[in-house]
């Protein structure tokens, strides 16, 4: 069974960074296009960031754009999230996402999807 495990939540105040990781030992994590969502108290789950399985193209939430960076590492099965700039609107549960699309990935659905990481930005 496929597990993505995702670490590096936490408290940050605004204006802060934080950066996430995912990874896996049981996918075949280079034909994969990767990605994040989050899903915030009482709200629906919504698309953050995606990657190709290269690391060649990315898309990004109108709401992150120019904050968050997304990036992969192959070698060691891990994806990651800088999240820069942090607004308390960023708090939420982050949910590492894997899907054979990159399109998919940006409709907030997926393939595979972790168990998430808490992540609360304090004003």
């Amino acid at each position: 069974q496929v597990q993505l495990v995702e670490s590096g939540g936490g408290l940050v105040q605004a204006g802060g960074s934080l950066g996430l990781s995912c990874t896996t030992s049981e996918l075949l994590f280079s034909s994969y296009a990767m990605g994040w969502f989050r899903q915030a108290p009482g709200k629906e789950r919504e698309f953050v960031a995606a990657l190709s399985w290269a690391g060649g193209v990315t898309n990004y939430a109108d709401s992150v754009k120019g904050r968050f960076t997304i990036s992969r590492d192959n070698a060691k099965n891990t994806v990651y999230l800088q999240m820069n700039s942090l607004k308390s609107e960023d708090t939420a549960v982050y949910y590492c996402a894997a899907d054979r699309s990159r399109t998919r990935l940006t409709t907030g659905s997926s393939e595979y999807c972790g168990q998430g990481t808490q992540v609360t930005v304090s004003s």
